[in-house]
């Protein structure tokens, strides 16, 4: 079983760093969450104002700072909204330790935090049992993918293993079926008949799946798209298969 400890939801690799959380939704989210533990909390007046509910319902008093003045906690280019939070890492569970039911969602090496937070806002949507990284190969947990996940980091478990192949066969162990997105797969996935719990798995943009994770899967499928372009931004490919695998009566 997978015995990997390795708790993502920081801002560097340091045991012990806090999360920068920033943006209203990411910040309102956080706040609602009774797993999280609060450090400092930065605001502008107007922001401060907005929230004020949240923030009393959390027990938490804002600094009121300027706009510029929030740049430069976040860097110039964060889009912050005017309220940035301190907080401890949430918890995050091992493998073994997640329900077996549902999707569960896996990603090879898909390293842009972007795309991930927009994948996890998605898993959030679609009520995904947990997202899967590998401890390497994959970004950090930190203001970017926090932002671009849009609140979605306090409700899914996000579950770093260290052999993302290993990983496949462990959930294959628990019940699950493997199921890997391939843009050449010769059934396109509204054609297939998922069995649940289910274990979906997409590949880093340019270079999809790598041969072992391929080789791992049960059954490899493809988004039938009708246009020119066959092949999607791995964010927009996880929504269209949650849409799709959603629609599926058996889970």
């Amino acid at each position: 079983m997978s015995r990997n400890n390795t708790r993502p939801g920081r801002r560097d690799t340091a045991p012990d760093s806090p999360d920068l959380l920033y943006g209203y939704h990411t910040v309102a989210a956080a706040l609602s969450n009774p797993k999280r533990r609060f450090l400092s909390v930065k605001s502008t007046l107007n922001m401060a104002d907005r929230l004020k509910q949240a923030f009393a319902s959390a027990n938490l008093t804002p600094e009121i700072m300027r706009p510029a003045e929030l740049d430069r906690l976040t860097g110039p280019d964060a889009v912050h909204q005017g309220v940035v939070l301190e907080a401890r890492p949430l918890p995050q569970p091992r493998l073994d330790q997640i329900p077996r039911k549902g999707v569960v969602v896996m990603l090879d090496q898909v390293t842009d935090p972007h795309n991930v937070g927009a994948i996890m806002r998605s898993c959030a949507a679609f009520a995904t049992t947990a997202l899967v990284t590998t401890a390497r190969h994959s970004p950090q947990a930190s203001g970017t993918l926090f932002k671009s996940a849009s609140g979605a980091f306090e409700h899914v478990p996000f579950v770093k293993v260290t052999n993302l192949a290993r990983a496949m066969d462990e959930l294959r162990g628990y019940g699950f079926s493997v199921l890997g997105l391939d843009s050449v797969a010769e059934t396109p996935i509204d054609e297939t008949a998922p069995t649940f719990p289910l274990a979906v798995v997409l590949g880093a943009e340019g270079k999809g799946l790598r041969r072992l994770t391929r080789d791992t899967c049960d059954r490899l499928v493809r988004l039938d798209l009708p246009g020119a372009i066959k092949s999607m931004n791995v964010s927009n490919a996880a929504a269209l298969t949650l849409y799709a695998l959603s629609r599926s009566t058996k889970q």
